[in-house]
């Protein structure tokens, strides 16, 4: 090629290529697509150190809140379709919900991650995730911490119940059924985006190792006040909860188990038409890329953009990344998505699979 594909291909392939021989890393996979065609679809390393088993551009891996990426594309794709509207009340189509004075709570504030019920009791379990009734009734049932809107908290478990619920009062499906039917099916990856993961795929799933992120967490719910509220010490979200085969067959759409190449293919299809697919219309990617709130969020006490379900960087992106290590972003005006996994979730590390998302941002920038 001339357009400078190669060389930015070569380059990604040596840097996983050094991570992972070093020993840095277990296992990456890191995608991009630009204008709709796949330009990077790389791995290294193995999916399980132990076994030696090795990682493949098919391997999903538990990838933290990456997945509220997969999440907020549900709303999206149903609204385009006519089946949901962002100021949609939460309570008019899940009654229980408006309890406590949280009836003017809506689909806007939650997808903004100010709808005021960020956080989940002290004593939850990872048993608990299993429940989905249970999980619902209890977020029913939260008082809020402030009016709807009043300030952004990142919603860190309860957004995929707040979400996923709503989905299904709204299509009298689950939310891991409408990605399945109406998101992965048509993109051609049906067996590379999960919330709920099948009992069957479950030996597929790349293994986790922790890699610093357990220390990280308990360093912040001793150093942020507000940690312990949104990510209880049972349910923090770690290598040990993502290597829980009951939670990775639960439905929990906070989190999501994917592969690279899918994560950037979904991403590619809001941008642009992808092989035929496009998920949303241009009309409605300007506005769920735009910034919706801006501000200095509760849990981590940062400057923060969201979008509708997504965050919004300064670069000009958009998109989700998970703790330890994981991400998948869209560069609308570049024509440009790119996607990263690991399964050495790690912390204090250089953030390696943010330098490639960098690195391939500005290689294509480059090259215009």
């Amino acid at each position: 090629m001339t357009d400078g594909t190669d060389g930015l291909r070569a380059r990604v392939r040596r840097t996983i290529g050094d991570l992972v021989d070093s020993g840095r890393e277990a296992g990456v996979q890191v995608a991009a697509y630009r204008h709709g065609r796949l330009i990077i679809d790389e791995t290294a390393g193995t999916a399980d150190s132990t076994t030696g088993r090795p990682l493949t551009a098919g391997t999903p891996i538990f990838s933290v809140s990456t997945g509220k990426g997969l999440t907020s594309t549900v709303v999206h794709v149903l609204a385009e379709a006519g089946r949901l509207d962002y100021d949609l009340r939460i309570a008019d189509v899940w009654p229980e919900f408006g309890r406590h004075g949280k009836h003017t709570v809506t689909l806007r504030h939650v997808l903004t991650h100010t709808a005021g019920v960020p956080d989940l009791p002290a004593d939850t379990t990872p048993a608990d995730f299993t429940d989905w009734d249970a999980m619902c009734a209890l977020i029913a049932d939260a008082v809020p911490r402030w009016a709807p809107g009043e300030r952004i908290a990142y919603h860190a478990w309860t957004y995929g119940w707040l979400v996923g619920e709503v989905v299904r009062r709204v299509t009298g499906r689950r939310i891991s059924t409408v990605l399945a039917e109406d998101v992965a099916a048509p993109l051609g990856v049906p067996e590379e985006l999960f919330f709920g993961v099948p009992e069957a795929d479950l030996p597929r799933l790349a293994t986790l190792e922790d890699h610093g992120l357990a220390d990280l967490m308990a360093f912040a719910s001793a150093h942020l006040p507000h940690f312990d509220a949104v990510a209880p010490p049972a349910v923090r979200p770690d290598a040990a909860i993502g290597s829980r085969p009951d939670v990775l067959r639960a439905d929990v759409p906070a989190v999501g188990t994917l592969t690279a190449r899918a994560a950037a293919r979904l991403y590619a299809a809001l941008i642009g038409d992808v092989d035929g697919v496009r998920l949303i219309s241009a009309d409605r990617l300007r506005q769920v890329s735009a910034v919706a709130v801006r501000g200095v969020e509760w849990v981590f006490g940062q400057e923060t953009a969201f979008g509708l379900g997504y965050a919004v960087d300064d670069d000009g992106s958009f998109g989700t990344a998970g703790s330890g290590g994981s991400l998948a972003y869209a560069y609308p005006e570049l024509g440009l998505t790119v996607a990263a996994t690991r399964n050495r979730l790690g912390a204090n590390d250089g953030d390696p699979m943010e330098g490639l998302r960098t690195l391939i941002r500005d290689m294509v920038r480059a090259t215009g």
